[in-house]
């Protein structure tokens, strides 16, 4: 029996088959699992695929020349994800299972996370502090990074910071920029989140602000040869993503003499139909002096909610960089974004 053109295509190229703009998924079976990625809410909103021909099915949809995209097969009845045997690319989605994925022909992944040999290298330390204010009411580990050079430099806090450093390769790109002189030298505090209490702490905290002052700038302190603040106001950054975004932008708000630099990637300010305490500081024109970096997915749930507050920051006056890019929620997405972030915040 001669196979259809399309399962051919699919079985030579992978999944899915890409023409021009348009993107085809292809299934080959009985029946046909649904199709849930970036672009329609996942499990939200899983997709119909339709038949093609007998034992085939297709699902065709139109995406920008420079996507990167997530998808997965999925039952709705048993709520199982299904694996694509028509793509071997696979991603770990941080929530316990992974996700396929592919690029359309302008996308380009960012050679910064790719680690080279014959450059300095910074050095990545290990170490367990208190969780003082938090409620686990115990110990977490927290990672330096020290860059490969003798003066002070400014610290970079980074929330969720295992998944910067694991998934992201975020020490990996600071090497590459500053052996490329694209930003100035910076330090590194990797913070681990407090795993299924991670929305109270992130959620505009001041347990974490505090924990932060008093448990993780001393340690870095201790460790890092860091630019003191007294006399250089403001020369520090946080940085994270989602709900690490959102405690980024209220650590700027509420400690704008350290940390003058905030990164939000893909940040929550809003949930059921309520703003969190950031956006109320904002439109109190607290600590204006800071400077913000956002980017988020077209793709994203959470776009609508990072395009209203731009309005927001620039009728309070604000200096803000708002980006978007043809992608999902995702660490791959951040990290091809948070190169050029770093260079707006501590470019040379």
């Amino acid at each position: 029996m001669k196979t259809h053109p399309l399962l051919e295509k699919a079985k030579e190229q992978g999944n899915p088959i890409i023409e021009g703009n348009q993107v085809t998924f292809v299934w080959q079976g009985k029946s046909a699992p649904r199709l849930i990625d970036d672009v329609h809410g996942w499990e939200e909103h899983p997709q119909r695929m339709k038949r093609i021909a007998k034992e085939l099915w297709g699902y065709s949809m139109e995406l920008p020349s420079d996507t990167y995209l997530e998808y997965t097969f999925y039952e709705p009845q048993t709520k199982q994800r299904i694996t694509d045997p028509l793509n071997t690319n696979t991603v770990y989605n941080g929530l316990g299972s992974y996700n396929h994925f592919f690029s359309m022909p302008e996308h380009s992944p960012t050679p910064l996370a790719e680690f080279r040999k014959k450059i300095s290298h910074g050095k990545v330390t290990r170490h367990v502090v208190d969780t003082w204010l938090l409620a686990d009411d115990g110990q977490r580990e927290v990672y330096l990074y020290r860059p490969p050079v003798k003066e002070a430099v400014p610290l970079l806090v980074v929330y969720d910071g295992a998944d910067y450093l694991e998934r992201a390769k975020l020490n990996v790109i600071v090497d590459n920029l500053i052996h490329q002189k694209q930003i100035q030298p910076i330090a590194l505090a990797f913070l681990q989140n407090g795993g299924d209490r991670r929305a109270a702490e992130y959620a505009c905290s001041d347990a974490t602000i505090m924990w932060l002052d008093n448990v993780v700038l001393p340690l870095a302190r201790k460790h890092l040869k860091l630019l003191d603040v007294k006399t250089h106001r403001g020369a520090y950054g946080v940085m994270g993503a989602s709900f690490g975004g959102l405690m980024s932008a209220y650590t700027g708000l509420r400690m704008p003499e350290i940390f003058g630099k905030v990164i939000s990637q893909s940040g929550v300010f809003e949930s059921e139909g309520r703003d969190f305490a950031v956006v109320d500081l904002i439109r109190t024109r607290q600590s204006r002096e800071i400077k913000l970096w956002m980017d988020v997915g077209c793709f994203d749930s959470l776009l609508e909610d990072n395009r209203r507050l731009q309005p927001i920051l620039q009728e309070n006056g604000y200096n803000v960089t708002y980006r978007e890019f043809s992608g999902g929620h995702n660490y791959t997405c951040w990290q091809n974004e948070v190169g050029t972030a770093l260079q707006e915040m501590f470019g040379t």
